[in-house]
């Protein structure tokens, strides 16, 4: 069955509320256009947070967690010690003391609600997810 072209009234309401809507869908696409990807970066940055962190059975002491992507890379910054961390997503997670190399690790929950991977541990909200 063939199609019925549209009539020339049709057309014209076609063209109409195309026109109609111009004056409004283009600064909203140039605002998305310019603003989706502030926040999608905004997303990705680094979340930080203050936590209570320990290194082997040394004292509690402030710290901060940097996370660069959430559940995957991480930083514990510890006095001047910086420890980073990755999740590779298949249930290994890896640990670099300050310039030294990758070592896999186990991260296991404590009794007293800390978070542990091999001695170094830490405390408080941890943004891991």
């Amino acid at each position: 069955m063939a199609a019925i072209p549209p009539t020339p009234t049709d057309r014209q309401r076609s063209c109409d509320l195309r026109r109609k809507q111009v004056p409004w869908a283009l600064p909203l696409g140039l605002l998305l256009l310019v603003t989706l990807p502030e926040l999608a970066a905004g997303a990705a940055d680094h979340h930080e947070a203050s936590l209570e962190c320990r290194l082997g059975q040394g004292p509690w002491q402030p710290c901060r967690m940097q996370v660069q992507d959430v559940g995957l890379r991480w930083e514990l910054q510890i006095g001047s010690r910086r420890i980073g961390f990755r999740h590779g997503g298949d249930g290994a997670v890896h640990m670099r003391l300050s310039a030294g190399g990758w070592r896999p690790v186990a991260a296991t929950w404590q009794p007293d609600a800390s978070l542990c991977w091999d001695g170094v541990c830490a405390r408080g909200s941890i943004p891991l997810d």
